[in-house]
């Protein structure tokens, strides 16, 4: 919780149109269910936490605002993708977003994300990671990957 936080916090002191709401507790009962649920994951760096990111095979309600009703139930969704300000640009985030591809067990076709759609930087990332862009829906661009090709 504290790391996204501070990703927030960064953003919002680089100018950068993302995840403000988390600074006023904005999805703190959501983050704190897909811990729970093990929906999250951390990356690691010796002893320190250098990345997060949620992936669920169910759809928020933010998933169906965003993408429709999922009745095949054929998709995983990526969350709250963050990394710490110092290892932005350095290949990590491809290299997580490989890793899922690559490491998570699933019978789901797409793995699907969404983002602030005037965020350059961050619509540029996801489509040189070989997401497609599918639209837009409440100024956030919609994205998806096929998990296996």
């Amino acid at each position: 919780m504290e790391m996204l936080k501070n990703a927030a916090m960064w953003m919002q002191e680089n100018s950068i149109n993302q995840w403000q709401y988390l600074l006023n507790g904005g999805d703190d009962k959501e983050i704190l269910n897909s811990i729970t649920l093990n929906e999250t994951f951390i990356v690691m760096n010796d002893e320190e936490l250098i990345a997060t990111f949620t992936l669920s095979a169910r759809q928020s309600d933010w998933d169906k605002h965003i993408f429709g009703e999922d009745p095949e139930g054929d998709s995983v969704y990526l969350h709250r993708l963050a990394l710490k300000p110092v290892h932005i640009g350095k290949g990590l985030g491809k290299e997580i977003l490989e890793w899922i591809k690559e490491n998570i067990s699933t019978d789901k076709t797409y793995l699907k994300l969404d983002c602030v759609a005037d965020n350059s930087k961050l619509n540029k990332f996801y489509l040189v990671s070989g997401f497609h862009y599918v639209g837009e829906t409440d100024q956030h661009s919609k994205y998806q990957k096929k998990l296996f090709a």
